[in-house]
């Protein structure tokens, strides 16, 4: 045998060094809880099926924060940190100089392109840990692609972090846009899809069920369904808006309903060759936030004929979704990770009706009876300014205006929100180091940080809707509907099987980070699910 082919044997005889997926497409559902995955699993065919048949399928994720929303949980699933590290307690914050609630990702300095400029989620400026996706950008000297995808701009800047580039739909021009933040000019891929004006399409449509309506369980027309957009609470849901034309309310009509999600798949296929994803060697990232499955869930309910029916068609769309993932890819090349930013409760008034302690706690009651208690006390009119799901803000100027001692009134209004029959725990930011005798206090310390939380923290006993609104439903508690999400991994490097593990949400980055063979986000608490993981040396 010649020199060489000795040497060519030899170099064969050593493993190929293994490298990441080309392509991880990162999927959330939003509010696609694990007992919504469970009650209409055995509907399952197309996406969903696959990923949990073919892939990896841990069937429930917990988060640790007791304020289960949108922009905490994203943040959570892609730095690997619970609030008090990350920054985005909630989906708003109280600003303190302006005296009123503003989106977490708002940001005057970089607006949005392409919209009216409003108070919007625009800009990561809020956002303190790093992402899987900056992670990823900065590991491969900003080579690898990142682009982030929703309905929601507080969920694709949360994905996007700080070095990828977020999109979302805005509901007033029915178009994808951006921030200044991330881009000065729309990219040519999204200006041409924009161009096609998709969701104008659907303003002479309705929303019918995919199914005879025998597979669907309980009734169509439900109490304390709401009706918003000219949707009805019943289908068919037409999608105009009660519009001549595609306008504000016809967008926002799709935006809550699935044919939104086949927009979002049909923006994320044009994302793929406008920034060709997936063809070379350098990992690059996709990750789609599915914000309609949410927006139907807080107007009909989890269990709705609408929900019944959202479920089947994600099942569908991502079903398509993997098909093209597979011809323009290859399943050799590609990762898919499915989760979601949360749960949901049902809608209060049905677990009444069943016999559950379920109760819709609109947020100013709670704020005028303490208000109403403490006016004469303080002199001060309103103690409490603003509620938002677990955090109570207070009015420090009026309260040092009449020489009130700050924490004396923050220890008073969690004293007379704990004597309310609806609340379970309210404890002031003074005072989270404390005892824990419900288990609910450490929940409200991890998702606790400074600038941002309440002056009281509080919990509503289970079953109780923390809602302004008459009928629909709510999430934001660290109860099990709440706070319990399912976790699927499907593709390069992933050992197949069912997982019933203790998981965490903070899991899911440092898991997705060791499958990219990167190292876990800067300010990860978790740890890698070394149980689904089928890496090679």
């Amino acid at each position: 045998m010649s020199r060489q082919l000795v040497v060519f044997a030899a170099l064969l005889a050593f493993p190929v060094l293994a490298r990441p997926p080309r392509l991880t497409v990162f999927i959330s559902v939003d509010a696609f809880g694990t007992d919504v995955l469970q009650k209409h699993r055995a509907r399952l065919k197309g996406g969903l099926a696959r990923l949990i048949t073919e892939g990896a399928f841990v069937p429930a994720v917990r988060y640790e924060a007791a304020e289960c929303v949108t922009a905490s949980g994203h943040a959570t699933l892609v730095t690997g940190a619970n609030p008090w590290r990350h920054g985005a307690t909630s989906n708003k914050v109280f600003n303190r100089a302006t005296q009123k609630l503003e989106p977490i990702f708002a940001d005057a300095n970089h607006p949005v392109l392409d919209a009216p400029l409003g108070n919007d989620d625009v800009s990561p400026e809020n956002l303190l840990a790093e992402t899987l996706s900056d992670r990823l950008r900065a590991s491969t000297w900003q080579r690898g692609k990142s682009i982030a995808i929703s309905g929601k701009g507080r969920a694709s800047v949360a994905m996007a972090g700080r070095l990828g580039e977020a999109f979302w739909f805005h509901e007033t021009v029915g178009r994808f846009v951006t921030g200044t933040f991330y881009k000065k000019a729309a990219p040519a891929w999204v200006q041409a899809f924009n161009d096609k004006k998709t969701p104008d399409a659907f303003q002479t449509k309705s929303w019918d069920l995919l199914g005879p309506s025998k597979d669907y369980l309980g009734d169509d027309e439900r109490p304390f369904e709401a009706d918003v957009y000219g949707l009805t609470t019943v289908f068919p849901h037409p999608l105009s808006g009660g519009l001549p034309s595609p306008g504000p309310q016809s967008y926002s009509a799709l935006a809550s309903s699935p044919m939104m999600n086949d927009v979002l798949f049909d923006f994320a296929k044009a994302a793929i060759e406008g920034e060709q994803l997936g063809k070379d060697d350098v990992p690059d990232l996709l990750s789609i936030s599915l914000s309609p499955f949410d927006r139907a869930y807080h107007l009909f309910g989890p269990s709705s004929w609408e929900v019944q029916d959202m479920v089947v068609r994600v099942d569908k769309s991502i079903g398509d979704f993997l098909s093209v993932l597979e011809r323009n890819v290859g399943r050799g090349n590609v990762l898919v990770v499915l989760t979601a930013d949360h749960g949901g409760a049902a809608i209060p008034e049905e677990w009444a009706a069943l016999g559950l302690p379920g109760k819709r706690v609109p947020p100013g009651g709670l704020q005028a009876s303490v208000n109403e208690a403490l006016k004469a006390k303080t002199q001060v009119e309103k103690v409490i300014v603003a509620i938002e799901e677990t955090d109570v803000y207070l009015d420090w100027k009026a309260l040092s205006d009449k020489k009130v001692d700050l924490v004396s009134a923050r220890r008073q209004v969690a004293e007379l929100l704990r004597s309310n029959p609806d609340v379970a725990i309210a404890v002031s930011r003074d005072d989270l180091e404390g005892p824990d005798t419900q288990g609910l206090v450490r929940s409200l310390r991890v998702g606790f940080h400074p600038d941002r939380s309440g002056d009281v923290l509080m919990v509503l006993k289970p079953f109780r809707v923390l809602e302004a609104e008459p009928k629909g439903t709510s999430h934001g508690t660290p109860y099990s509907y709440d706070a319990e999400v399912p976790l699927m991994l499907w593709g390069k490097g992933v050992k197949a099987g069912l997982y019933p593990i203790a998981a965490r949400a903070i899991d899911v980055a440092p898991t997705v980070a060791a499958l990219l063979e990167l190292g876990s986000p800067a300010s990860c608490e978790g740890r890698p699910l070394s149980d689904v993981l089928a890496l090679t040396k």
